[in-house]
């Protein structure tokens, strides 16, 4: 097929309600056709129900000559599609830790390190008890957050209890009914959606934030900024590592020897939900 202008694709496996919810893959974007659309490259994005689904696109993709490269996101351990694309033949980027990309180019953010950070910034402030609400548990970036989280509060002898959650909203109020359980005083989100559910979740409880219950947001966002109150988070800077994902593609689909490219460090932006 004959295409005036290079096309890459990016696949996410996400049920539609999650994605319209986060505000990640918006500013991820942006960083991305910041850096491709000057150099003539435009972007595809499908929005798939499963991993299967996901793997027919790219068979599909390739085999109609539709895509120049892929852009692989949440990755599970030993995860086939970095075979699968080398087999079709595609250039392809992996946005996540180097141990899941088999010598593919990557675009790596520290995820245990952050939340090593966050658990920091909490025991620093006498919580002796901490929730931690995560993502889902087969992706990568997951398992090193909770590893990470784990880590730093067994140095620092805190008590860490752990809920899981898919991103949304509904998820985050379920798992954070679920850690109350365990009377934390404060607890952490691996999103800003779910640390909104948090907020109201804990409110619906007769409980204040921060004064009963310190609530810290992953991926800060205008969401976090706009909450009530205003959600402390570990920022990083979505649309750079967006930029930096086209730049490695870029290079990929060029025949360059594959790198890790390493994203900005996040840090904690202090704000009203957190004492």
């Amino acid at each position: 097929m004959n295409r005036a202008q290079r096309r890459v694709g990016l696949v996410l496996a996400r049920a539609a309600r999650v994605l319209g919810e986060e505000a990640y893959y918006h500013e991820f974007l942006d960083g991305l056709e910041r850096v491709l659309t000057p150099a003539g490259v435009s972007v595809l994005v499908k929005v798939v129900t499963d991993r299967a689904a996901e793997a027919e696109t790219y068979e599909r993709w390739a085999t109609r000559q539709e895509i120049d490269g892929v852009i692989l996101v949440d990755l599970v351990p030993d995860d086939d599609r970095v075979a699968l694309v080398g087999r079709l033949g595609l250039p392809a980027v992996v946005l996540g830790a180097p141990s899941t990309a088999s010598g593919l180019p990557t675009v790596w953010t520290d995820d245990a390190g952050w939340a090593r950070e966050a658990i920091r910034f909490l025991a620093e402030r006498g919580h002796e008890v901490i929730g931690h609400i995560s993502g889902p548990l087969a992706f990568a970036h997951t398992q090193l957050r909770r590893a990470g989280a784990d880590e730093e509060a067994a140095a620092r002898g805190v008590t860490l209890l752990r809920a899981g959650g898919d991103y949304s909203y509904e998820s985050g109020a379920a798992a954070t009914t679920e850690l109350l359980a365990g009377k934390p005083t404060a607890i952490v989100c691996d999103s800003d959606v779910m640390a909104v559910a948090a907020l109201d979740t804990l409110r619906g409880h007769d409980l204040a934030v921060p004064a009963d219950v310190s609530v810290v947001a992953w991926d800060d966002s205008a969401l976090c900024q706009l909450a009530v109150p205003a959600l402390s988070a570990m920022s990083h800077d979505v649309s750079r590592i967006g930029e930096l994902a086209a730049s490695a593609l870029l290079d990929a689909m060029a025949g360059a020897t594959p790198a890790v490219y390493e994203a900005p460090a996040a840090h904690i932006v202090v704000r009203e939900s957190t004492r």
